[in-house]
């Protein structure tokens, strides 16, 4: 089996935590042999520098044109995401034609209202981050339920809590990919004490 493509979205004032997070993750996880099971790229709507919150830099891999459709597609969140983002039409059509496409689609955060305005999550129970959810339910009532958990699972669709979610959300997926060995040991060597 060839390595899982995971790709992880970029944009201006992306929550830090949102992207390097499940990169940390699926970058790390590896098979008894030491072989890398993921293959994970960060792309965005330019290749150019790009500043998550706080002026933190980020330069992607590839150009949304460039990615292909990946089997694993993370949207963060953050300010970019619920603010500016939501209002870039380009992107979110990219966002709702990569839907069917991929295997998993998931969001981190106010990556949630990315996938909401896509009308991606009607009918849904989804979850967001905490300081977040009252907002998601106002704005989009044809979601079916905004609840609070560290994550929900679908199948195709994944949605979780803030910042450090995405880390546990991206476990859950190893997990269920290539098995709960794996993905502990994968918590274990970043110390990532939830998950153990």
């Amino acid at each position: 089996m060839g390595q899982i493509s995971v790709h992880i979205l970029a944009f201006n004032e992306v929550e830090v935590l949102d992207l390097s997070g499940p990169y940390e993750v699926f970058s790390i996880t590896e098979n008894e042999n030491k072989e890398k099971l993921f293959k994970v790229s960060i792309v965005a709507e330019k290749k150019e520098l790009l500043h998550a919150r706080n002026r933190f830099p980020v330069f992607p891999h590839l150009t949304i044109e460039e990615s292909g459709v990946p089997d694993i597609l993370i949207i963060p969140g953050g300010y970019g995401a619920e603010e500016i983002e939501i209002h870039n039409k380009k992107l979110l059509s990219w966002i709702k034609e990569m839907e069917p496409k991929v295997k998993i689609l998931a969001s981190i955060c106010t990556g949630a209202f990315l996938l909401a305005e896509a009308g991606i999550l009607d009918g849904m129970e989804v979850t967001t981050h905490w300081m977040d959810q009252e907002t998601l339910r106002k704005n989009y009532p044809k979601i079916k339920k905004v609840v609070h958990e560290k994550f929900i699972d679908h199948g195709h669709i994944l949605t979780s809590g803030g910042v450090s979610r995405g880390i546990l959300m991206s476990l859950h997926i190893v997990e269920r990919l290539v098995g709960k060995k794996i993905a502990e040991f994968t918590a274990r060597r970043m110390e990532f004490d939830p998950y153990l």
